[in-house]
């Protein structure tokens, strides 16, 4: 039974927030925040009835950090306040006496996952499962995760709570005002990774007030087939008078929700700064609104951390180049374990034009597990191209699954019952769009009809599994027309058959065709041709071939795909036309002269190869000074990156990949100088969290950056005191203080402690970031400078030392 039929309703009202309220009857906390249903449970109570009474349907536990990463108390378990954030809020419910549901709330841990950060995926999943299972027992009746910011934790809290607890979940997203997480996913990346996860409803909290997340709303609704979710805050804090507010009132608050209940959003409540008050109001401004029915909109969608790729009638390009048949390179590269090899793969790959990347590494003499783990891992932090999951071991399948950052194509399943019973569970679990070879226990049928029935026979064992039509995707099998003169008309015709009888997508192999002929290419892209024209809607090809990509973009322009002929004119425009292989030159930016750019350990860090990075500045060291290579090399790189950056073409973790990479680099130049890690002469920074604030990535991101941008950093850590951050400013004589605050409870702990630094330390400047910030509010609390990305504060930094821009 899902949660509107357990509330015979077809609008859910969520509460609002809760630090602002506690804070207003004067409570705060010694330790963790969750200690609070234990040491002030009366006042938590009243604060649950009281959303109640405003017309709340559901409520959530102050539990938002109750895992066992984060929390942290030295008088109660994670048990104790669990149980007793869920008692309070049960209390409350039957204090209220109506038809209402009690949310067990799960937060970010305040830890980033490898591999941008140091905690292990299963360390998370299994954080999250054990306070799901506690949860449950103790009476939860859903659970929601909430506030998260990246794909890859979100997928970790998930998985928890469903091998933790058998109860309904919801997910709900952070995202920033352009649509995206601080890791790079995009709204449509987060929406296909939690519906192939099965979640039973999605969307945004926190962040920003309904008149910003109504630009991100659209989005939602057009493409989400989940109900959706909204919790907006209630505006962004100022201060007046002294005191905090914020500045979007119920009335308006209430206003904007019910346009998005109008729109198509099913379940609405609030977040920071929202009181039983908005509450109250949003649910009067939703009388006698009908809501929209949701559909399934059978989209077959493809993920990674940054972004999803919708298989329509646009044909989408998989690059075959990581699988080791027939290469040489390749294959010494995964015995060797050489990373760095297949993340150059992957990026030439992205460059020709490449939608999404096969990635097969079983041969005879590696472990095919741990190989694949550590290619899908360095590929995910280095492009943000959706990966295929190639292998025919269910076990391999099953673990790359698992620790995939996104929802994979997965290759493959075929009609044998083994097969489908094998690899249908996994899909079903984990999220996936899956290959059907049209191939059974009886081998390849020779015609395309006996193709088509295997292909039905697939489909029906998915639905039992939960598997919509819109997951699976047909691969008719072109085989060699070298021994079948009928085998390309064969495949023609089972293109043509599967997608007339059964409206489904279709993919090939297509090089197959040609294996055995001389000069594979010229048939083969004549072949390609005409697989596009009978319906081919994904092609595994190699797009460093210039002559399988040049047919790609002429079937475009020839089908109506490629308006005014922009893509074609952009690939073909001033170019002499020999074919081979090939690769695009990089053109990410223009203000960097090419012979930097075709530079190795230039190609190096851009890549995000660090132990490549490390070589190549030992080799360059023999022949060129350090500072040639800082100066010329290694500062340009990572300008290059960080503009990449600023101008979305790339993502936090090929940024951080990329820091890596550097400093691997000028690790090599220590070495080679004698001078041990020392001082970098820049700065220092010193970076905190404010006091109260236990929330730490966006600092560890900056310090990462500000250090391999050459600064020298002394991070305080977190919760940190004014008075502390004030005696290290003045003892050590800093002239860059940067600040960081998640909660909009410590906010006003940042002011206090940039209050203090102003009387004691006036000439120190200060920088500040955080997700509950704004320009206009940091400027109100007098910082010097607000930033909005780890690159940012970086430029600042340069700004404040007087460093020169290459």
């Amino acid at each position: 039974m899902n949660l509107f039929d357990k509330l015979n309703k077809n609008v859910i009202f969520f509460d609002g927030g809760l630090g602002s309220l506690l804070i207003a009857k004067g409570i705060t906390a010694e330790e963790s925040p969750e200690t609070l249903n234990i040491t002030a449970a009366e006042a938590l109570t009243d604060i649950h009835l009281s959303y109640l009474n405003a017309g709340s349907d559901i409520v959530t536990t102050n539990t938002f950090g109750a895992n066992s990463i984060k929390f942290n108390s030295d008088k109660y378990t994670l048990e104790e306040v669990i149980i007793s954030g869920i008692n309070n809020a049960k209390t409350a419910v039957k204090m209220n006496g109506k038809n209402a549901l009690v949310a067990f709330g799960m937060g970010p841990t305040g830890k980033l996952l490898e591999p941008m950060g140091e905690l292990k995926f299963e360390d998370a999943v299994a954080s999250y499962t054990e306070a799901a299972s506690i949860a449950e027992k103790a009476g939860a009746d859903l659970i929601i995760i909430e506030t998260m910011t990246d794909t890859y934790e979100m997928k970790a809290a998930v998985l928890g709570a469903k091998e933790g607890a058998s109860l309904p979940v919801i997910a709900t997203f952070s995202f920033d005002k352009d649509g995206r997480l601080l890791t790079g996913g995009d709204i449509k990346a987060g929406i296909a990774l939690l519906e192939g996860l099965k979640v039973d409803a999605l969307g945004i909290n926190c962040g920003f007030g309904p008149d910003v997340v109504k630009n991100l709303l659209p989005e939602f609704v057009n493409f989400s087939t989940t109900p959706i979710i909204i919790q907006p805050n209630a505006g962004m804090p100022v201060t007046e008078g002294g005191r905090l507010k914020y500045t979007i009132s119920p009335e308006e608050f209430a206003k904007y929700q019910a346009e998005f209940f109008k729109e198509g959003v099913r379940i609405l409540g609030g977040c920071c700064g929202t009181t039983p008050d908005y509450i109250a109001a949003l649910v009067k401004a939703c009388e006698g609104i009908k809501p929209k029915e949701i559909k399934n909109r059978y989209r077959t969608v493809v993920s990674s951390f940054a972004i999803a790729r919708e298989i329509n009638d646009t044909h989408l390009i998989i690059g075959e180049r990581i699988n080791p048949t027939g290469k040489k390179l390749l294959k010494q590269a995964l015995k060797d374990k050489n990373l760095d090899y297949i993340v150059s793969e992957g990026i030439t790959q992205k460059e020709n034009g490449a939608h999404i990347l096969d990635v097969n590494v079983g041969m005879p003499g590696i472990d095919e597990e741990e190989m694949m783990l550590l290619a899908i891992k360095a590929l995910q932090a280095s492009n943000p191209l959706p990966l295929q999951i190639d292998t025919s071991n269910p076990s391999v399948m099953e673990k790359a699954m698992r620790y995939y950052n996104g929802k994979p194509l997965v290759n493959s399943v075929n009609g044998s019952e083994e097969s489908m019973h094998g690899i249908f569970p996994l899909v079903s679990k984990y999220g996936g769009v899956v290959i059907a070879l049209t191939l059974d226990d009886n081998g390849i049928p020779e015609t395309a009809e006996g193709r088509l029935e295997i292909a039905k026979r697939i489909a029906k064992c998915a639905e039992s599994y939960g598997i919509p039509l819109s997951d699976i995707i047909f691969d008719p099998l072109a085989m060699a027309v070298s021994s079948d003169s009928n085998a390309a008309i064969t495949t023609l015709q089972a293109i043509k058959l599967i997608k007339k009888e059964l409206n489904a997508k279709v993919s090939l192999g297509v090089s197959n065709i040609s294996f055995g002929l001389p000069n594979r290419e010229v048939i083969t892209s004549t072949f390609f041709a005409s697989a596009l024209s009978a319906g081919l809607d994904l092609a595994i090809v190699n797009p460093s071939s210039t002559i399988m990509m040049d047919t790609y973009y002429s079937y475009l322009a020839l089908a109506g795909l490629d308006e005014h002929c922009e893509g074609y004119i952009e690939r073909l425009s001033d170019r002499k036309i020999e074919y081979g292989n090939s690769a695009k030159a990089d053109t990410v930016l223009t203000d960097t002269d090419s012979q930097t750019v075709s530079d190795p350990l230039f190609k190096a860090i851009v890549n995000g190869a660090a132990d490549s990075a490390y070589n190549l500045t030992k080799e360059m060291l023999v022949t060129h000074k350090s500072e040639h290579i800082v100066d010329n090399i290694l500062v340009k790189a990572l300008d290059y990156v960080g503009k990449s950056f600023e101008a979305k073409k790339i993502f936090l973790p090929q940024l951080m990949k990329s820091a890596e990479a550097a400093k691997s680099a000028f690790k090599a130049i220590k070495e080679s100088l004698q001078s041990g890690t020392g001082d970098s002469g820049k700065g220092p920074v010193l970076i905190a969290t404010v006091k109260g604030d236990i929330h730490d990535i966006g600092k560890n991101i900056l310090k990462v950056m500000l250090e391999n941008y050459g600064f020298n950093v002394i991070d305080l850590g977190k919760d940190v005191s004014p008075e502390r951050i004030i005696d290290e400013v003045i003892s050590k004589e800093i002239k860059l203080v940067g600040l960081s605050a998640l909660m909009t409870t410590t906010v006003e702990s940042m002011a206090d402690t940039i209050k203090l630094l102003r009387e004691k330390a006036p000439d120190c400047k200060i920088m500040v970031g955080g997700a509950v910030l704004t320009y206009e509010y940091a400027k109100e609390i007098g910082a010097d400078f607000y930033g909005k990305d780890a690159m940012s504060g970086v430029i600042y930094a340069q700004s404040v030392f007087n460093v020169p821009k290459s």
